[in-house]
């Protein structure tokens, strides 16, 4: 079973200093409908103008994983931690029992373009943590992050495999487990995943299926999520 969730579709606000569109019920934007998928709970792409950006605020029970598409993000936390996340570097964060952080564009002249994405955590009052790193690209999927750090991936709190490929002209398959779910969400470019035809932004929803044929028509970059 497939429901694609389009770019256009999305909850919206343009704030000036930040463009962002919301996948899911986020901030001022609700909609019953939209809260969630298994375990993912956020999924928001953002511009931040230059020189703009997030004062410190606190996150608590969340695994957060950020990607640069474009531009650099200066980071700052409570763990102590301060660096300047540049295009196609991820970060993870557990949240867990409390973390407080800034995010702000360091740029004078070039908006920075991102995915901040949040899951539930396995369990609550988890210690906070941190992490930031490059991935190089690899033909097929790239396991960015998983629950037990395989591959020299992420280790997050929660059941879920998430993988990034960059790819044109080609076709990935994904096999899915019996009785686990997936969210394809297309960062750039377009897919083909059987009749149905995604652009940069489309999300697609996956349950009930064996396995996931995903199919550029051109250059393009996507993020899967594997989810119990």
């Amino acid at each position: 079973m497939f429901q694609i969730r389009r770019a256009n579709e999305r909850g919206h606000a343009n704030h000036g200093w930040l463009d962002t569109w919301h996948t899911f019920s986020f901030s001022d934007y609700v909609d019953p409908a939209h809260m969630s998928f298994r375990s993912l709970r956020v999924m928001n792409e953002d511009w931040v103008a230059p020189g703009q950006g997030f004062g410190k605020h606190p996150h608590r029970d969340m695994e957060i994983i950020t990607y640069i598409l474009e531009g650099e993000l200066e980071h700052r936390d409570s763990l102590g931690n301060g660096s300047v996340l540049k295009a196609g570097e991820f970060q993870r964060m557990t949240a867990g029992t409390g973390i407080q952080h800034s995010e702000f564009n360091p740029s004078k002249t070039v908006p920075v373009h991102l995915y901040q994405i949040w899951l539930f955590p396995r369990a609550k009052g988890l210690a906070p943590g941190y992490d930031q790193r490059v991935f190089p690209h690899e033909n097929g999927l790239r396991l960015v992050a998983s629950p037990d750090g395989r591959d020299d991936s992420f280790t997050i709190q929660q059941d879920a495999k998430v993988y990034l490929a960059k790819f044109a002209g080609e076709s990935i398959v994904h096999t899915i487990e019996p009785g686990r779910h997936a969210w394809l969400q297309v960062l750039r470019g377009a897919v083909e995943v059987g009749p149905h035809q995604l652009k940069a932004g489309d999300g697609l929803a996956v349950s009930d299926e064996q396995w996931l044929t995903i199919e550029s028509t051109g250059e393009s970059e996507i993020m899967l999520f594997d989810l119990s």
